[in-house]
């Protein structure tokens, strides 16, 4: 009876039997879709985290930070620029000073780190060292290589007297600061002897364009530049020819108080010179001679009461 009873009720309603079973196996179904479901996204999370990893580290080994202490770093950074590897160096010199800001060996590997990149050809990196240095540390010991390395930095990248004279103006100029604040320093000398170089270097650029434009009868261009030698040059080889090189700009200009004024100065202190040749025959031409005239520029300036 109780079987028959059954299946009466099932074959009575078999639309109601039907989606019994069916949400009974569909629930079972739904079940296992899940389980798969999550396992797929396990894997794919995991991938994703190891992909995640390489593009934060990128193709090669990810870099350990190290716990090594500040002294070893240095240590380190120094063999390496015993060794030659200066970028390296640099960067090591670099880490005590990042990982290690109020260590003894802090303040000393700013201005090595510049040391090392200046040694590798990176000037750039070594000015900029260099400067963070100076402003965090003027009055250390280490100081005035740090304004050496400025100096040394943009010295070699120096470009010949044809060309521009950025790098030459900008070492000039850092030899003078390291003279003026640290007339002590062992590197003074050799400041010395390169300003000197850069001196002349720059004087024979501006006599370059200014013959440049005394061919092209663009006197007072010229002028401007041979004024600039007179000014701030006047030891230099240069200097002569500059005079000279006036002394024919004015007289073109028929400005012949100037014109006889740089002859004058000209033969006062280089009486040997050619150049000076050159000036009084230029004057004698139109039966003029070489004479100061009062008030003339190059007077002011050649006694030192004018532009520097």
């Amino acid at each position: 009876m109780r079987g028959g009873g059954i299946l009466k009720e099932s074959m009575s309603d078999p639309v109601k039997s039907r989606s019994a079973l069916g949400r009974r196996g569909l629930e079972a179904h739904g079940r296992a879709f899940a389980r798969t479901l999550f396992t797929a996204m396990g894997v794919i999370l995991t991938a994703g985290l190891l992909a995640g990893c390489g593009s934060v580290f990128g193709d090669s080994k990810p870099e350990m930070i190290t716990n090594d202490p500040p002294s070893t770093i240095y240590g380190k950074a120094e063999g390496l620029v015993n060794a030659g590897d200066y970028e390296e160096a640099a960067r090591q010199y670099e880490e005590v000073d990042i990982n290690h800001p109020y260590s003894q060996e802090a303040r000393k590997s700013i201005v090595m780190a510049a040391y090392s990149y200046y040694k590798a050809g990176q000037y750039d990196s070594a000015v900029s060292a260099a400067d963070r240095y100076l402003t965090l540390h003027p009055g250390t010991k280490e100081a005035d290589l740090a304004q050496n390395i400025i100096g040394m930095s943009y010295y070699d990248q120096v470009l010949d007297p044809k060309r521009d004279q950025t790098f030459a103006r900008r070492s000039l100029g850092a030899y003078k600061i390291l003279l003026q604040r640290y007339p002590n320093s062992r590197y003074v000398q050799e400041a010395n002897n390169r300003m000197r170089i850069l001196r002349d270097l720059l004087a024979a650029n501006e006599m370059q364009i200014g013959r440049y434009y005394l061919r092209k009868n663009n006197f007072l261009a010229a002028i401007n530049r041979f004024r600039s030698v007179v000014s701030k040059y006047q030891t230099t080889e240069q200097v002569e020819e500059a005079l000279m090189r006036l002394t024919e700009a004015y007289m073109a200009l028929g400005i012949v108080n100037e014109a006889q004024t740089a002859a004058a100065v000209l033969g006062h202190n280089f009486p040997d010179s050619k150049w000076y040749k050159h000036a009084y025959s230029l004057l004698g031409k139109r039966g003029l001679e070489p004479q100061e005239h009062e008030g003339s520029w190059i007077t002011r300036i050649w006694n030192g009461d004018g532009e520097a």
